[in-house]
């Protein structure tokens, strides 16, 4: 015969910490009686040594004696019930196991608005202290067709916020049936994964014990919730299922025809009962027992940690904010968002999964509840300071945002989570500058020192010198193959009165503000903004000087070229004033278009003052009699036509003469 237990089989940490609390209490002896408030746990074996050391449980603190020391079981109590000890001024301690705790401490965090939905046996002393701390409305249920039977009797509640939990020891499959059902029918519904790991662990491997074995035996006291789960677990699968509280319960006839047994045991179950259940079954095949597997099993879920401890962890629960991990001990791991990474996550559901493996840092160790908070961030941290260590030595340009500005002492660069100084000299930006003009950015730096300051390490950084690598390289790479004609795409970086600075590549070049535009413009804002992204030419570059003239306006968008297609030397156009100087005006032939009207050919004599002859805004005839390609330039002449007008008068009245002779 083959005997397998269970690697999870015995006390959970909660319950080892309870009796063994409780049998330091006994050992110490102050001098009052010890009761108990309900049974420290559910295993009989345990309350009847109890009770031969003269520690009893009551139902009620009102069976109290008024001079005596109380405990509080694992299990947990109502809110009334804490209440009526400490205003009694009653000696007690509270033994409540951790997870019971952080659902009593779930449910105070509710209002009354708030709808508490909690799966569990309402009977059950634990599920009965949980939903007294609740300040709303409680629902109760045992599983999910019961849960979908209330939303359809009360309809009303699913519009309601509503949270959702789990008694400590509830079924897995359960569990997952009433999560989807809660999903489906409560709008406002946060749901709270409340079963204990120790539960989980229990039930999983006594579903694989079912399956790989020829019997399964569940020790445990026949109240106990966790070990009524277990047998239920372990009886759908394998048909010989047995659960019993001591030897004198073992299935012989089937032991006996046995080849392969698994065997578990309830939370609540001391390992000296499975030991004899185990040497037993043993016995009734002849054979003995190696326990030293066994022992170093236990003892191996007992082993102390210590803060600062690095240890590798699975997550078997996550939520927003908190993740649940297994560390190999009977401590319940913890960790939160903000320990989770350097970098901050929003919600860690979308990066962790159950079943995920890390390594982690023990932060603190709290043997009385026993909870253990972990950080993966530290260990990252480690892993980070190392990156910039070796950045500070070999120079590497890495990147980040400048997330706050000291007033004019410097910045400070966001790198993985962490925090990089970097000194005003090193920003890049002039003395006195505004350094607010970098908040918020991406900034490349690199790292020019690492100080310890007070037993902290203080980071320094030069944007400066990282922008100085980059531009070289930039400069390099642009450099080795620019020519003049040659089309880049770039980036509008900042603008002046006398023209726009284009990054093509790492290095600016400027386009002249008469570059800009064929029409003439008063400031390069008038065309560009600084982020626009711009087609520009080479027109001219020094690889001396790394200097770059880039052109922009593009001949075909030049309305002079179109304006010469059709119009030539000699022709008569309609323009209008729209400039006077002291010694001519401008007129707009075109949009875009200007001819120039010397005050020599405004009238035919002499001109003193063109404001007695032309005001801006008239609408005048005028003959072009130049067109200077090279300057874009069209003169005109309103002299002109007055002086043809004479010699075209004097030819009518010839011709008139003529006729009248014939």
């Amino acid at each position: 015969m083959e005997i397998e237990i269970a690697k999870t089989a015995g006390f959970c940490f909660g319950v080892d910490r309870a009796v063994s609390e409780l049998y330091k209490l006994i050992e110490q002896g102050n001098g009052k009686r010890i009761f108990t408030v309900g049974p420290i746990i559910h295993n009989p074996h345990i309350i009847n040594d109890l009770e031969k050391k003269g520690v009893y449980a009551v139902n009620d603190v009102s069976e109290l004696p008024p001079d005596c020391f109380a405990v509080i079981r694992t299990h947990g109590v109502t809110a009334d019930t804490v209440k009526y000890l400490s205003e009694n001024g009653m000696e007690y301690a509270d033994f409540t196991c951790p997870f019971v705790k952080k659902i009593q401490k779930l449910a105070d965090s509710t209002d009354e608005e708030t709808l508490f939905l909690i799966a569990g046996d309402i009977t059950h002393p634990e599920v009965k202290g949980i939903v007294s701390y609740a300040k709303g409305e409680v629902i109760a249920f045992n599983s999910a067709d019961e849960l979908e039977k209330i939303v359809k009797e009360k309809p009303e509640i699913r519009e309601k916020k509503a949270i959702l939990a789990a008694q400590t020891t509830f079924s897995l499959n359960e569990w997952k049936k009433i999560s989807e059902i809660s999903r489906k029918y409560f709008i406002f519904l946060t749901i709270y994964d409340t079963i204990c790991d120790a539960t989980e662990k229990r039930q999983r491997e006594a579903s694989r014990l079912a399956l790989e074995n020829d019997a399964v035996i569940v020790i445990g006291g026949k109240k106990s919730s966790n070990t009524a789960k277990l047998f239920e677990t372990a009886s759908q699968l394998c048909k010989n299922t047995f659960l019993v509280e001591n030897v004198g319960e073992i299935p012989i006839n089937i032991i006996k025809k046995a080849k392969k047994i698994g065997v578990t045991a309830g939370a609540s179950t001391p390992k000296g009962i499975i030991k004899e259940v185990v040497e037993e079954m043993s016995e009734l095949n002849g054979e003995n027992f190696n326990d030293i597997s066994f022992e170093e099993g236990l003892l191996a879920t007992l082993k102390p940690v210590s803060n600062g401890d690095r240890v590798t962890a699975t997550v078997i629960a996550v939520a927003s904010g908190e993740i649940q991990l297994d560390i190999g001990t009977k401590h319940a791991g913890y960790m939160s968002a903000s320990e989770f990474s350097v970098t901050p996550v929003a919600d860690l559901r979308k990066v962790v999964n159950v079943g995920d493996e890390m390594e982690v840092q023990v932060v603190r160790v709290n043997d009385v509840e026993g909870t253990v908070a972990l950080s993966r961030k530290r260990v990252e941290f480690d892993a980070f300071k190392k990156e910039l260590d070796d950045a500070a030595k070999t120079g590497v340009v890495l990147s980040g945002k400048v997330t706050e500005v000291i007033n004019n002492a410097g910045v400070i660069v966001t790198y993985k989570g962490q925090t990089v100084f970097v000194p005003a000299a090193q920003t890049g930006i002039a003395k006195d500058g505004d350094l607010s003009v970098l908040a918020g950015k991406e900034v490349n730096f690199k790292i020019i020192g690492i100080r310890i300051e007070r037993r902290r390490r203080k980071v320094v950084g030069s944007i400066k010198y990282a922008e100085r690598d980059v531009r070289k390289e930039a400069i390099e790479k642009v450099f080795s193959d620019i020519e003049i004609g040659k089309e880049y795409e770039g980036t509008v970086k900042s603008i002046t009165p006398f023209g726009a600075f284009v990054d093509i590549g790492g290095v600016d070049g400027l386009v002249h503000i008469s570059e800009l535009s064929w029409k003439k413009i008063k400031h390069p804002s008038e065309v560009v903004s600084v982020g626009d992204t711009v087609k520009v030419f080479v027109k001219d570059f020094s690889e001396e000087t790394h200097k770059i003239s880039l052109g922009y306006r593009r001949p075909e968008d030049n309305l002079f070229f179109a304006f010469i297609k059709d119009n030539q030397i000699g022709d008569v156009i309609d323009v209008k004033i729209v400039k006077i100087m002291p010694y001519g005006a401008f007129a707009e032939i075109v949009s875009g278009v200007d001819g120039y009207i010397h005050i020599s050919q405004i009238a035919n004599c002499r001109v003193n003052n063109i404001n007695d002859y032309l005001k801006v805004g008239d609408v005048v005839k005028a003959k072009i009699t130049e067109i200077n390609n090279e300057k874009f330039r069209v003169s005109l002449s309103i002299r002109a036509l007055l002086e043809e007008a004479p010699a075209e008068e004097a030819a009518a009245e010839e011709a008139a003469e003529a006729v009248e002779a014939e």
